[in-house]
């Protein structure tokens, strides 16, 4: 399996950013890391060795990144207006930045699904209904997408823009809510178990349901708590049940 990790300076953050790359061939898999977590996260706790299957059969290539969520809304010392400043600023990262590399990485355009566990799952959610001109899906994993549960009683448009529940509710255009009707691949999963918040996704896809965009949510057992063994196997089976014959 082919494992390849790329780095350059980001203009948008101004640091170094890293990005790593499994697989040759299929839909690209974007994954946003939990918490403030790096872009080798999935792989130290075996979630890339989850899906190998899928990369080696050439059905997904994944990518990895890095969060800076501990220079965003996980940085105590941070001034509430900054962390949303720079939420804004990784954005543009993503958007302007990695989908390009992705696109020069696979010789052309593929559809790109977005997928993270916990905080990931929350970017990941967001960044595909923020931009469903650039991506095609998003699997979001024990996520919670109300972003006020970060900004510690602040509130500006910068986080009313990055909170699903605030934003989708309005979106009446015609253009980015046709687009988001269209997708297919919209899936939220959940245990029940400790550290679980499975009304989160069970309140997202209500509110999907209500603007008519279509979403599967998938609600596991009491069994599976907030941890790498339920993501474990929560991924391939979204692979398994939902991607088997690609995007």
């Amino acid at each position: 399996m082919r494992r390849e990790i790329r780095k350059w300076w980001s203009p948008r953050l101004n640091k170094t950013m890293e990005i790593v790359a499994y697989g040759h061939h299929g839909f690209a898999l974007l994954l946003f890391p939990s918490a403030a977590a790096d872009y080798l996260e999935y792989e130290r706790f075996y979630l890339i060795a989850s899906i190998k299957p899928f990369i080696e059969k050439g059905l997904i290539k994944v990518y990895s990144i890095n969060s800076i969520n501990s220079e965003s809304w996980l940085n105590p010392n941070m001034k509430p207006k900054a962390k949303a400043r720079r939420h804004q600023q990784y954005n543009g990262y993503i958007t302007d930045e990695v989908v390009p590399f992705i696109y020069n990485d696979c010789n052309g355009k593929v559809p790109i699904i977005t997928s993270g566990v916990s905080l990931g799952a929350f970017h990941a959610a967001n960044s595909f209904f923020r931009r469903p001109d650039l991506f095609d899906g998003t699997i979001a994993m024990s996520g919670t997408y109300n972003l006020k549960w970060y900004a510690d009683g602040y509130w500006d448009e910068n986080c009313f823009y990055n909170s699903p529940v605030h934003y989708l509710p309005g979106l009446n255009d015609d253009y980015w809510l046709p687009m988001l009707q269209r997708k297919r691949h919209v899936y939220f999963m959940t245990g029940q178990g400790p550290y679980e918040h499975a009304q989160s996704s069970i309140d997202m896809g209500n509110l999907l349901g209500s603007k008519g965009i279509p979403n599967y949510v998938d609600v596991w057992s009491k069994d599976y708590r907030h941890d790498w063994t339920t993501w474990r196997d929560m991924l391939p089976d979204a692979m398994n049940k939902w991607f088997s014959n690609g995007v």
